[in-house]
């Protein structure tokens, strides 16, 4: 045909049809022609006529098709740029589809400039799929940074998964790609086509900044529901505001929402269901806060979530976002909080998710002795490059906001820290001044940290980290990571190991059980019995105790209680509350018919006294902290393999805590107290309603002055078998 000059150019029409043309916006929906006339430019595929359409529907002319695939053009009588429709038909009726071309561009210059300075805090309102309506027209957008992508469209149902129907416009400046699409709203499906340098066609890709996903197998983004939660917290938040963590009790339930309980079909309970009975139970038994498992978006159920493809995203298995967020409501109206397992450390590589994400390594290191983490098979997260720092940051951030949560966990932060986790010579690069530090990630988690703490007062950040790296829950202005606590692997580690050796030989490892002291208060320490401790072959915590059955159950509870004593925060995995038997496995729900037995019953009967004692003495939790709040009675008593200890807080009675560890029973056992007077046995793990042989001091001891001691009294006590006391000073 004879083109004329305001007709598109044949390889530009090529293009379009093609799907490889770089900036389709400069070729589709409306352009201005001479003679103040202008031209629209359809792509169209099926379409045999196609009509342009005013939006009151006023017929603004035919287009004429160039090309048989469905390319359309043709010159309109309208007086300036506005958003237009279609009407298109063929043989099989007609439909009318508005032009996303004929939209602007909803990000601004700004965007551009905060996302290309890496300071942008608000991605998560700019980047992922926004149903809105824009320029007076209900639909979405869309957004994704792509920088070296040639080009990239939006595909799902509503264009047939066509990459050539919804190419999207790139912002040069920051990499980010754009389109807004009229009529596609939340409960769309999508995901990304893109086409990298090479001119390969990549695997579609998932959202990066997804907020809804499809339920797994399946691993298409979903469009979410854009309405604001009618939240109900509001008094809670401002309580929350005002604590300082560091003196206030934190009793943490950890728990995998998969398989604390299932359906009576062995399906997932909904966020609904578990906000019923999960909140409440953990509420009954005096916790805290609930710690969940990464509840992020995750393709293969047996990762627990710890390899996420869909960070921004609560996982499908339980429900939809709003499902989610009314689970977060219901444990704050119980007073509890809600703290998220995060994955800031690496990523998987299954092809709809990050890796390679534009055909180059976009979030991921290219020098696999970087960017490959050996013992997960993951890629790890270039920290180094402001784009992918903003990701991250964004999403902490995103989390605490958009769903209220209390606090972050952060996951494996050792392997970011060091350059040659897990590597061995030769396999790691190192950093500028030749050692294994990972300057860049330090930067990155220090920047979580003050972020948080600065944008979300109340909330805290909670370290897993398992090196002797200093001040990780030191502020950043005083050379520290920043974290507000840290798990203490070390206390774990050293009292799992004793626990588990006979009786008979626990005088010779004394050294187990009292180390943590000479460390306690280098962090601020959470004490964990963790879901690592529990699975993969380690056992039950109750299987890990030495000694027959009474004697494990007896141990255990003796453990606890020596655990709730000690100075730091507590955490306990689902199921130890009632001496689980079996490792855990998150393919079914938890032996909850233990609890018809009475041993496993006082069990759980003893974490709940334990939790209340903890919470109402402020000897117990107002300086975990501090060593002022800590003091010994008896240390080296490796021949009977008692321990005991005082714990303080200012304006409060002491408590003091008797710990002892073989199956003897102890009678008059003198232990140096506080001061005289009568102390009421508020804790006895042997009582009978725990399950033990109920035997003890009556519920009271007196303690008895003495002048010329380094102890102002002293108490002559019985001490039951495997068991531990918590003895508070009763004034009255």
């Amino acid at each position: 045909m004879n083109k004329v000059k305001w007709q598109a150019g044949d390889k530009e029409v090529q293009a379009i049809v093609g799907g490889h043309h770089a900036d389709p916006f400069s070729v589709l929906g409306l352009h201005e022609a001479d003679g103040g006339k202008w031209v629209a430019r359809a792509f169209i595929p099926h379409a045999e006529r196609v009509e342009a359409l005013a939006r009151d529907g006023t017929p603004l002319g035919a287009l004429a098709e160039r090309h048989p695939d469905g390319f359309f053009e043709g010159l309109l009588e309208i007086a300036d740029r506005q958003p237009i429709s279609y009407r298109a038909a063929n043989a099989g009726g007609e439909w009318d589809m508005l032009d996303p071309y004929s939209f602007g561009p909803v990000l601004g210059p700004m965007d551009d400039y905060y996302i290309g300075e890496g300071s942008h805090l608000r991605l998560f309102d700019k980047l992922g799929a926004h149903a809105m309506e824009f320029e007076g027209v209900e639909g979405t957008h869309f957004a994704v940074w792509a920088p070296n992508a040639k080009r990239v469209s939006v595909v799902g149902p509503f264009n047939d998964w066509d990459g050539r129907r919804h190419p999207m416009r790139c912002r040069f400046d920051s990499g980010i790609w754009e389109v807004f699409i009229p009529t596609v709203g939340p409960g769309a499906v999508y995901k990304f086509e893109i086409v990298g340098q090479d001119g390969k066609l990549l695997p579609l890709k998932a959202d990066p900044f997804a907020f809804q996903s499809e339920l797994r197998p399946r691993t298409a983004s979903v469009v979410s529901d854009p309405r604001p939660f009618p939240w109900t917290d509001a008094q809670y938040l401002d309580e929350r505001a005002r604590k300082g963590w560091r003196r206030t009790p934190m009793s943490i339930y950890e728990v995998h929402l998969g398989s604390w309980r299932r359906r009576a079909d062995g399906g997932f309970m909904s966020y609904d269901q578990l906000a019923e009975q999960l909140v409440p139970y953990t509420a009954d038994l005096g916790f805290t806060h609930i710690e969940l498992l990464p509840v992020t978006e995750h393709p293969f159920d047996p990762s627990w979530g710890y390899q996420p493809t869909g960070l921004y995203s609560p996982t499908a298995r339980f429900g939809d976002p709003a499902g989610f967020a009314r689970f977060v409501d219901a444990a704050h109206a119980a007073g509890l909080g809600v703290i998220l397992d995060w994955v800031p450390a690496h990523f998987p590589t299954d092809e709809h998710g990050l890796a390679r994400f534009d055909g180059t390594a976009l979030y991921e290191h290219l020098d696999p002795r970087k960017g490959y983490h050996p013992d997960w098979n993951t890629a790890v997260y270039n920290f180094g490059r402001k784009e992918v720092v903003s990701f991250l940051v964004n999403n902490a951030l995103y989390w605490l906001e958009k769903f209220h949560l209390d606090g972050l966990r952060v996951d494996a932060v050792a392997s970011m820290l060091y350059l040659d986790y897990s590597r061995r010579p030769g396999e790691w690069v190192p950093n500028e001044f030749g050692g294994n530090h990972n300057l860049e990630a330090v930067e990155f988690i220090r920047r979580v940290n003050m972020e948080t703490y600065r944008l979300h007062p109340g909330t805290f950040t909670i370290a897993e980290e398992s090196t002797a790296w200093s001040g990780v829950s030191a502020p950043v202005h005083a050379g520290g990571l920043g974290f507000g606590f840290k798990w203490n692997m070390g206390f774990m580690n050293d009292t799992l190991r004793y626990m588990s050796r006979d009786a008979i030989h626990r005088r010779y490892h004394h050294h187990d059980m009292t180390f943590a002291a000479l460390y306690n208060y280098s962090e601020n320490y959470v004490l964990p019995l963790s879901h690592d401790e529990v699975v993969h072959g380690k056992g039950s915590l109750i299987a890990k105790m030495s000694g027959d059955d009474w004697q494990q159950f007896a141990s255990l509870r003796a453990y606890y209680a020596y655990m709730w004593g000690w100075p730091g925060k507590k955490l306990l995995f689902m199921g130890q509350e009632f001496a689980q038997r079996e490792e855990w496995s998150e393919a079914k729900g938890l032996d909850w018919w233990l609890l018809d037995a009475g041993m496993h019953e006082g069990v759980r009967r003893l974490v709940g006294d334990l939790n209340a004692a903890y919470r109402e003495l402020p000897a117990l939790h107002a300086r975990d902290n501090e060593p002022e709040g800590f003091e010994w009675l008896i240390g080296n008593d490796h021949t009977n393999s008692v321990i005991a200890w005082a714990r303080r807080a200012p304006g409060s009675d002491p408590v003091v805590v008797v710990s002892n560890l073989t199956p003897v029973p102890r009678d008059n056992y003198r232990v140096p107290m506080p001061q005289a007077g009568s102390w009421v046995e508020r804790v006895n793990t042997d009582a009978g309603w725990y399950g033990g042989s109920n035997t003890g001091n009556q519920g009271q001891v007196v303690a008895h002055a003495v002048e010329g001691e380094h102890w102002p009294a002293y108490a002559d006590i019985y001490l039951p078998p495997l068991a531990t006391l918590y003895l508070k000073y009763d004034p009255a």
